[in-house]
């Protein structure tokens, strides 16, 4: 519209520094001309506009498809990690592309109320969350770029491809966090895509730029020469590839001439010194696996095993906790998970009722997960632990009431210290990663302002299933618990001396596909001291309970 108002107004203001025209038909030839030449730029800016709305239409149809398909099961829909780390690149990214397309167009409400609505819109932060979701379970799972990219992932309801264009974007966040491992794969993964034919506007040669930076930082010398003749038979011109390849051939060289000399040297030091392998070999089998190692092992089902014989030891049975009158008409459903440290599970614990109405009362106030801060003593936020989470206490509704008195019940612990009922919505590749629950020596302070003690048991509900992944594991002793909606799961985290039990140190795992809600109970030290006498150490046992 803008070049169209352009246009006549030119030819107003020629028509009226020229308002003699009239006067002479040569002159007036040449208005025929400057006509045509209008006429010809009005019809080139109709051609851009239809172009243009039809690129809106396009995209319009697209979005009506998907959101419909969306907005049928939103929970199981952004259970896929690919799914919502696309809404995350729309929303921040391509509906602000939208909204400069169609721009000029002032008379559309449309632009307006997009313009009011994307304050609401996620922000940079969230799209690079996202995508640091997505490289998470990739590297906790063990998947490929490719697998992702396909929506190969298990349980999966929605599937959804990468294109192209995702895939780049993925590997440039990677690139600004100077995480060159991530970026080389989904580079490379984008630079596959293009090569098997797949659209797009990102040229071959700008993914190969950040894939040769990639390759050139993990230092791959070979591979990045390489990768550098390729790209200048696609732009021989290109300035930083021509400036690369001398480069990357004079270190290469250089490298060359570096490994002949070290192995030189080293063949020397071996004619001195014949090295004992089996020796260096049972050295290197008593190191133990990092936790982060065994973390994620256990979150793909790769964990340790129970023996037979420790196996033999766990029982399902129904438990009324020594004929507790609530208990003693309806038991509950009791199976042992694990021996040491004992972990139950409680099967049909909760009823979908109860789960819907936890969810709708904390949904409101669901803000990002917090955990204690031993250098500040504060609360704060951190990278690993990725949920959202809501306190819910017993006087708003009965049903949390209800809720407590259950686990008082099944637990023989009391609730009026305990701290309220938290509950967590885990979102893309959302996880907590290795923790304790109670407070260590080193943390005197850890609940201080609480007053009631330390955190001597942990009652986790379990109120959706999960797809693929959300496990709660404990890398210590190797035991992996998975989320079944209407369970839920309990131990202690101190011995009844006091003493924290530090193999409790446990995870959440990454949610892989799905959608995971759960709440727990963390119950406190004060008021237990007759529900959960000291069995030894009598003396040193009390000098640990909290001061009244």
């Amino acid at each position: 519209m803008g070049l169209c108002w352009f246009l006549l107004s030119f030819l107003f203001h020629s028509l009226y520094a020229h308002n003699d025209f009239f006067t002479s038909i040569g002159q007036m030839t040449d208005l025929l001309y400057t006509e045509k030449d209008l006429v010809t730029s009005l019809k080139e800016y109709i051609r851009q506009e239809e172009n243009r709305l039809e690129q809106v239409k396009e995209w319009a149809d697209k979005l009506d498809s998907l959101t419909n398909t969306a907005t049928q099961d939103p929970e199981g829909f952004l259970g896929h990690p690919v799914n919502a780390f696309k809404l995350m690149k729309r929303l921040n990214s391509e509906w602000g592309d939208l909204e400069s397309l169609v721009l000029k167009d002032t008379t559309n409400g449309f632009i307006s109320n997009l313009t009011m609505q994307r304050q609401f819109f996620p922000t940079e932060e969230d799209q690079t969350g996202a995508a640091k979701a997505l490289l998470r379970l990739q590297d906790t799972y063990q998947l490929s770029a490719n697998t992702i990219s396909n929506g190969d992932l298990p349980g999966v309801v929605h599937k959804s491809r990468m294109t192209v264009a995702d895939c780049f974007e993925l590997g440039k966040i990677a690139y600004s966090e100077a995480d060159y491992y991530h970026t080389e794969l989904w580079m490379a993964q984008a630079l596959t895509q293009l090569d098997e034919g797949e659209e797009s506007t990102i040229e071959k040669v700008t993914v190969m730029d950040y894939l040769n930076y990639a390759i050139y930082q993990q230092g791959e010398l070979e591979r990045a020469l390489e990768l550098t003749k390729r790209m200048l038979k696609l732009d021989p011109n290109h300035q930083r590839a021509n400036g690369n390849l001398k480069y990357f051939e004079f270190q290469l060289e250089k490298q060359r001439k570096a490994e002949a000399e070290k192995k030189e040297q080293e063949d020397k030091k071996r004619e001195k010194k014949v090295l004992d392998k089996r020796e260096a070999q049972r050295k290197r089998s008593k190191d133990p696996l990092p936790e982060r190692k065994k973390y994620e092992k256990l979150c793909r089902g790769e964990g340790v095993k129970l023996t037979p014989r420790r196996q033999s030891r766990l029982f399902c049975r129904y438990f009324d906790n020594n004929r507790n009158p609530r208990l003693l008409l309806a038991p509950v459903k009791q199976e042992d998970e694990w021996d040491r440290p004992r972990i139950v599970r409680y099967h049909d614990i909760i009823s979908d009722s109860e789960i819907t109405t936890v969810k709708e009362l904390a949904k409101p106030r669901l803000k990002r997960a917090t955990v204690h801060d031993p250098n500040t003593g504060k609360l704060t936020t951190a990278h690993y632990r990725v949920s959202k989470s809501a306190w819910l206490s017993a006087y708003e509704h009965s049903t949390i009431e209800k809720i407590n008195q259950r686990i008082e019940d099944v637990t023989d612990l009391e609730m009026d210290t305990a701290e309220e009922l938290q509950v967590a919505n885990y979102g893309v590749g959302g996880q907590y990663e290795p923790h304790f629950d109670f407070g260590r020596k080193d943390e005197p302070d850890a609940f201080k302002e609480l007053g009631t003690g330390n955190r001597i048991a942990t009652w986790l509900f379990y109120m959706s299933d999960v797809s693929a992944g959300g496990a709660t594991v404990f890398p210590d002793v190797g035991a992996a618990v998975w989320p079944k909606k209407g369970t839920a799961v309990f131990w202690y985290n101190l011995f009844a001396s006091g003493e924290g039990d530090y193999s409790t140190r446990h995870a959440a795992c990454p949610v892989l596909v799905g959608n995971k809600w759960v709440s727990n109970k963390w119950i406190h030290e004060r008021g237990q001291e007759f529900r959960r006498p000291c069995s030894v150490q009598f003396f040193y046992c009390c000098a640990l309970l909290p001061k009244y």
